[in-house]
């Protein structure tokens, strides 16, 4: 209840600054683009083209059972909104030194503000992504309720990397380069592109640890099979969000009073 609380009050206090700075991160992206914020529908869709005809004619691969355009399409989704939020929220606090020097700004704003533009774009992803579902015969059914909560686990985990990630970098700066090597193979330990059953079965044990797997299967699970997610997997969503959200909470509150300290 007193978190609940406290972010009411967080919200009632530095809601609008919030707000400008998820607005100045669209004029930014956007500015003098000829099709603005179309690009945030038509981007997954030709990375999605390209990345089918690679994999699904070079490397021969499929999905049993499902579309591999409808599975390609759910896995790329969830880990591009992760990839690009991540890495701007990484770097915001170190972005914004001038700014924290000169007026009081609670810094887990910065990182925040990263999370909540990119999932702006990651709703206008989906407009896209249910085309292809629709096109490709996937079918749509009533489980489709419950995607909200993957969504939720999602962007939770990701604030909680943001912070920790953000922390990091203002320390450490060599961490936006460790952080592309980490972000590639994270990728290629996520099946977004194969199916995970082609995996040895003691490596898919332990890949169903990672959280993007977890997300990714949820709504895998609703949208292709569609099937009501197991407790289980209602667990590993909530559980992977709630730890890594907690642990980012904890890492950023311990360590941004010595952000001054190097700038």
């Amino acid at each position: 209840m007193k978190i609940i609380n406290n972010l009411k009050y967080t919200y009632k206090k530095y809601g609008f600054l919030l707000q400008q700075l998820v607005s100045r991160d669209f004029k930014v992206k956007y500015k003098r683009s000829v099709l603005g914020i179309f690009w945030s529908l038509l981007y997954p869709i030709l990375m999605m083209a390209v990345m089918a005809i690679v994999f699904s004619n070079v490397f021969r691969m499929s999905t049993p059972g499902v579309s591999y355009l409808a599975y390609l399409m759910i896995g790329l989704t969830f880990f591009n909104y992760f990839s690009e939020a991540s890495n701007l929220a990484m770097s915001s606090v170190v972005s914004n030194f001038s700014l924290i020097n000169k007026v009081y700004i609670p810094k887990y704003i910065f990182p925040l503000s990263k999370c909540l533009f990119v999932g702006i774009n990651f709703l206008l992803t989906l407009i896209p992504l249910y085309a292809v579902i629709i096109f490709t015969g996937t079918g749509l059914n009533w489980w489709h309720l419950l995607l909200p909560f993957s969504f939720v686990c999602l962007f939770l985990f990701t604030v909680g990397m943001g912070f920790i990630l953000s922390t990091i970098s203002v320390f450490l700066r060599d961490m936006f380069y460790i952080y592309g090597i980490i972000t590639t193979i994270w990728t290629y330990l996520t099946p977004i592109m194969y199916d995970i059953s082609i995996i040895n079965p003691t490596l898919q044990f332990i890949m169903k640890f990672n959280p993007m797997y977890q997300f990714i299967n949820f709504a895998r699970t609703i949208i292709l099979y569609g099937n009501c997610p197991t407790i289980g997997q209602f667990a590993g969503c909530f559980v992977s969000a709630i730890v890594i959200f907690f642990i980012g909470i904890f890492v950023f509150k311990k360590n941004q009073d010595k952000f001054i300290y190097y700038v």
